[in-house]
């Protein structure tokens, strides 16, 4: 049996950069509530368009930037963008749509059913060429140091039910995001639009729109940033880790093997500074008290 380390540490909240999703039918609002919503988060707002220009159309909403994305809607096409508005230090990024990235021109159903008919793969190990791409956009949306609103098509959905004749027979059962299966868990958040441009939470960690039938605005975007803002940054959070661990040290090696470990983690940071201040004071502590223990 393979011996894994586990560490039991207090539950801390932690401040947080959003995960939204909004799914929509066309002409519900995805592309206009997303800006508003991203107009009370912060004040420099990156779209990515793969709407056809539609993103230009709401310029007069206030100031944000674009960058367009054309046909074939390409993972890595979507990870450049990303990680452009990431290097400009943007606060908000609009995804606009995702869609695409799943269902569109060079998208990765397209993708997964050209390998299948090339013959050499079947429909279904095809998902193994296919799968890491994805895996690779969620990620990048869950690791940004940006905010992420991104916006997906949604259509309708349908179950498979017994008939009664004792046959199966499709049943609409609601909208559902053109997105891979699952998609709406990676986020904090999920709005569903209605054609009237009234937005639920299908899903919502916040617990600030449960139950609630609503028009976005700005102030969605202010309600969620006050929500996302309360509790303590990563840095702090880490240098808590490394105090509670520097005190149950029980000799100089752990000590040091925890204070290693924690500055590494706070490179670049203020907190920094502090861990190794409390370091060296618990090292001049050990140092004594071994030196007491050999007099």
């Amino acid at each position: 049996m393979e011996f894994v380390m586990v560490e039991i540490r207090k539950a801390v909240r932690k401040k947080a950069k959003l995960r939204l999703g909004i799914a929509a039918p066309s002409g519900a609002g995805k592309t206009y509530s997303s800006l508003l919503l991203a107009f009370g988060l912060g004040q420099k707002v990156g779209l990515i368009d793969t709407e056809h220009g539609s993103g230009d159309l709401y310029a007069d909403l206030g100031d944000y930037d674009i960058i367009q994305i054309e046909a074939p809607y390409t993972i890595d096409k979507y990870l450049q963008a990303i990680k452009a508005f990431e290097q400009a230090n943007y606060d908000v990024i609009i995804i606009d749509s995702l869609s695409h990235a799943w269902a569109g021109d060079g998208g990765l159903l397209d993708k997964q059913g050209k390998i299948a008919e090339s013959g050499k793969n079947n429909s279904y190990s095809a998902w193994r060429f296919v799968t890491p791409e994805h895996n690779s956009l969620v990620n990048a949306m869950l690791a940004s140091p940006c905010h992420i609103i991104a916006t997906m098509r949604s259509k309708q959905d349908y179950v498979l039910q017994d008939n009664g004749n004792g046959k199966q027979a499709p049943k609409k059962v609601g909208m559902a995001p053109i997105q891979r299966d699952g998609m709406e868990y990676e986020f904090t958040v999920m709005f569903d639009i209605d054609i009237n441009h009234n937005a639920t939470a299908t899903k919502d960690r916040t617990r600030l729109f449960d139950g609630e039938i609503f028009k976005i605005t700005s102030q969605t975007g202010e309600q969620l940033l006050e929500w996302l803002n309360v509790g303590i940054t990563r840095e702090q959070a880490e240098l808590s880790v490394f105090k509670e661990k520097a005190k149950d040290a029980q000799d100089i090696n752990e000590l040091k093997i925890a204070f290693e470990n924690a500055y590494r983690k706070l490179d670049g940071f203020p907190e920094q500074d502090e861990a190794k201040k409390f370091y060296d004071e618990l090292k001049e502590k050990f140092t004594t008290e071994e030196g007491d223990a050999a007099v």
